[in-house]
């Protein structure tokens, strides 16, 4: 028992020690708030409502995009690599308490994430969210269930952290930019959109944006059907081919 405590508690200082989404996932959606304060303020948009009030719903997603496909997957990679995972194998720690772990570290720095960019839009430039919050909430862990699916997933494919360096770039940023995280959805051009609006991240701030503004989606249920589903493939597809080394 003594053994096993302390191999979660290496295993936990680790997970903290390795995670890269830090930075891009605490800093940087609040220094975003910040950027369309300056540059947009309280600018209407076609839809009425302004550009801090938008930003709101794809803003929280930023930190869960960092930590999803650079958090999760480069950390159990540098554990393969180093053969730590090798080490778990002879303790009674399975393979899905360490991806378990790893992701409860990661949703912990996305809530966060979320927190302070309400908190900054709230006591700042007064903002409200006008749907029903407890929607909003569930949207927020949809999406991260998600998108920490596929991070997972990710995690349990990559054999070698240089592979995972590789796949999370051509995750990660197409995710973050084409969604609408950082830029406005509706700049890109119409056949950009088309392909985009099928991102899970994409459907994720759909709902969070739609149900913090209250504004009507006839894809709400759809919305959320897919989310869950692509979660749970995900998660169980990657314990199924996880490996040690």
């Amino acid at each position: 028992m003594k053994k096993f405590l302390t191999y979660i508690r290496i295993e936990t200082l680790l997970s903290i020690r390795s995670i890269d989404g830090i930075f891009f996932g605490i800093i940087m959606p609040l220094g975003l708030v910040a950027l369309i304060a300056v540059v947009s303020g309280s600018t209407l948009t076609a839809a009425g409502y302004s550009f801090i009030d938008a930003s709101f719903g794809s803003l929280i997603t930023v930190g869960i995009c960092a930590t999803a496909f650079m958090g999760i997957p480069l950390t159990i990679a540098n554990y393969r690599e180093k053969k730590i995972l090798k080490q778990f194998f002879i303790t009674p720690i399975r393979p899905s308490f360490i991806l378990f772990i790893n992701t409860l570290l990661c949703a912990c720095i996305s809530v966060i994430s979320a927190i302070g960019v309400y908190l900054l839009l709230h006591y700042c430039w007064g903002f409200e969210i006008k749907g029903n919050t407890v929607i909003v909430i569930l949207s927020f862990f949809l999406t991260m269930f998600a998108m920490y699916g596929i991070g997972i997933f990710m995690a349990s494919v990559c054999r070698t952290q240089k592979v995972a360096n590789l796949v999370c770039t051509l995750v990660y940023f197409p995710m973050l930019l084409l969604s609408g995280a950082t830029i406005p959805f509706e700049v890109y051009p119409v056949a950009i959109q088309e392909i985009a609006q099928f991102l899970p991240l994409s459907v994720g701030i759909e709902l969070l944006k739609t149900t913090s503004l209250n504004l009507p989606n006839t894809d709400f249920t759809m919305n959320m059907f897919y989310l869950i589903v692509l979660g749970i493939v995900s998660i169980v597809c990657s314990i199924k081919i996880f490996k040690w080394e």
